[in-house]
């Protein structure tokens, strides 16, 4: 088992300081991985969605609260991009290099995003079997990241790192946790 603690920044700069941190864990063991996100702070800051009644897969969900995260074979150019949205919606892409030949990852079909909420924090977790897109053997390089949307409609967008000019969860000098 291999567990890696994190706390994600913003992109410099967003404006006026936020009251609110992210935090969390992943954990993979052979064929599984677990994440959590804790957002903690002033969260009336924050347009958090309203939980789904039938969470399902869903494009776009990076244009509101989003938390995010990247998985990369280590030494390929393949990655996938995984998107949980506090409303339980849920996205798997899969890409051939940066940015190249985005396509929905068909090998997952649900993920199960937990969502437990209160007054100044918001819990996203989700376990998931990744056997069916990685070897249980594979080297795995991870980027986590979120998008958090201001109740002034700003989007903004936090990272482990921002290695380039702009904002770019998509870089693999972002993923940097081995796994």
């Amino acid at each position: 088992m291999k567990r890696q603690d994190f706390s994600l920044q913003p992109f410099s700069p967003i404006g006026p300081p936020l009251t609110i941190e992210i935090t969390g864990q992943i954990i993979r063991r052979p064929r599984q991985l677990a994440i959590r996100y804790d957002l903690r702070g002033d969260l009336s800051e924050v347009i958090i969605p309203a939980p789904a009644a039938l969470p399902a897969r869903r494009a776009g969900l990076w244009e509101e609260t989003c938390c995010e995260f990247f998985l990369g074979v280590k030494d390929s150019p393949e990655y996938w991009e995984f998107n949980l949205s506090p409303a339980g919606h849920w996205n798997v892409y899969r890409f051939a290099g940066y940015r190249q030949g985005m396509a929905e990852e068909t090998a997952l079909t649900s993920l199960p995003v937990s969502v437990r909420r209160g007054s100044d924090s918001l819990e996203l977790g989700l376990e998931l079997d990744v056997g069916g897109i990685v070897a249980a053997d594979q080297p795995l390089m991870v980027g986590i990241a979120a998008v958090i949307k201001l109740t002034g409609g700003e989007l903004t967008y936090w990272a482990l790192t921002h290695p380039g000019p702009a904002a770019d969860f998509h870089r693999r000098d972002s993923f940097v946790v081995e796994l």
